[in-house]
């Protein structure tokens, strides 16, 4: 078998859903007793008097939580999958498996706008 350049890995990985992504990443982090998690923030000290000054870092990242589909399950999936880009069958096993997260490490506005659609549609929703 030929090697794969990066190029060729990503334009595979460009046609997977997010849920085969995640698979994925779970299985290469068990293959490899590996992490894919972000690198932890540097805390920086300062001199000032012997006292530590701690870097606050804003969140910027919003992850978008669907926690019950509520009454209308199925304007529930439509918008999970206008959201999320997902088939009829992935979207409709991650609104029946709830809670789980509809949107990952996204932008405050793309979660708030995430949040009201599924709300908009009868979901149970959380912006963690």
């Amino acid at each position: 078998m030929a090697k794969l350049t990066q190029d060729e890995l990503l334009a595979q990985f460009e046609e997977m859903t997010l849920i085969e992504l995640s698979e994925f990443v779970k299985a290469f982090e068990d293959k490899f007793d590996v992490t894919a998690a972000a690198a932890a923030p540097v805390v920086v000290a300062g001199q000032g008097g012997g006292a530590a000054a701690e870097a606050v870092e804003e969140k910027d990242e919003f992850d978008v939580v669907l926690t019950g589909a509520g009454e209308k399950k199925i304007q529930v999936i439509k918008v999970v999958r206008e959201l999320t880009s997902l088939g009829l069958k992935e979207a409709k096993d991650l609104v029946d498996g709830t809670p789980k997260p509809v949107l990952e490490k996204v932008n405050k506005e793309a979660a708030d706008k995430a949040k009201e659609a599924l709300e908009g549609a009868g979901a149970s929703v959380e912006v963690k």
